[in-house]
């Protein structure tokens, strides 16, 4: 029962006092894709050890009910906890009922956010399946259409298979570099499954809203994937031609709510960060910290799971 208190106070730990962490270390985005692997280590680390504390609850559970009793109250008040006090009902109908509506809860929890991924993904596919119909395929890049609308836009849908979508206003505004390294940032997004890293974490802010960690995740994780993605097409295109095809795609035109655009997010600070990168010496030292935090959250419920053991 022990292990099982830890992991649970461990948990509701880093829920709520790790994202100011976290937040400081990712702002500059200096260190982009450490930055969002620290988030989602964050986001497993507590994920698993709700997990791990709900499967030893319902094994100790399994064994007896009055063993699952007298392992709470010996966790409370150490061995002072008399089998009178233990196998009295007025201990174990609680825990009982506490032990079912915990599992019920996380079953529950996970439907919902499992639901809200399986939306999103439904949405873009038939967004992108539509951008197939109603748009001309580009012959210079594969996977990629056009869709007649004045405004400019890019972005990218998932799907079978994955669509690149440009509207004719961006094709007429983008010279060929410009052009080339929007479809790249784009392709960087498809490559690296961004849209199920958003989807997750805004399924489960969506069904846990009031703990810190999964409400600022989405958030987090779109910024971050956007740096990426930047990147990535900066060292495919050119950091000049990213930079002026951000410029010139950042008047913010509608695209669907589902879709990782390249001109979304903090266009600004993305432009700023390319033009000016963080020199060696602070970049090493945002790279260890984010580092050390992302082992430190990968290997604490192991290692709370070894000491209570």
């Amino acid at each position: 029962m022990r292990p099982a208190l830890l992991m649970f106070l461990y948990a509701l730990a880093v829920a709520w006092y790790s994202p100011a962490l976290l937040a400081r270390l990712s702002a500059t985005g200096m260190s982009a894709r450490l930055a969002l692997a620290a988030w989602l280590t964050a986001i497993a680390s507590v994920l698993t050890s709700l997990a791990v504390a709900l499967q030893q609850l319902v094994a100790a559970a399994a064994a007896g009910w009055h063993l699952l009793a007298e392992a709470f109250c010996q966790s409370v008040t150490g061995r002072a906890c008399a089998p009178p006090v233990y196998r009295s009902a007025i201990i174990e109908l609680p825990l009982a009922g506490a032990a079912l509506i915990a599992a019920l809860t996380t079953a529950v929890l996970a439907w919902r956010c499992g639901r809200s991924v399986q939306r999103a993904q439904q949405l873009a596919h038939a967004h992108g399946a539509a951008a197939l119909i109603t748009g001309r395929r580009l012959p210079a890049a594969s996977g990629t259409v056009v869709l007649d609308v004045r405004q400019p836009a890019a972005y990218c849908v998932p799907g079978r298979p994955a669509t690149i979508v440009l509207t004719s206003g961006a094709l007429a505004l983008l010279e060929p570099e410009q052009l080339a390294a929007v479809i790249a940032h784009e392709k960087a997004h498809l490559a690296g499954s961004h849209h199920l890293l958003v989807a997750v974490t805004r399924g489960l802010s969506a069904v846990l809203p009031g703990v810190p960690l999964f409400t600022r995740a989405p958030a987090e994780v779109t910024r971050l994937t956007e740096m990426l993605a930047d990147d990535q097409a900066a060292r495919r295109s050119g950091r000049p031609a990213l930079i002026a095809a951000l410029l010139a795609l950042g008047t913010g035109a509608p695209v669907p709510s589902r879709a990782l655009a390249a001109a979304a997010g903090d266009v600004t600070a993305r432009v700023q960060r390319l033009l000016q990168p963080a020199s060696p010496s602070p970049r090493a030292r945002n790279r260890l910290a984010l580092a050390a935090v992302t082992v430190l959250l990968a290997a604490t419920p192991g290692l709370l799971t070894w000491l209570a053991a």
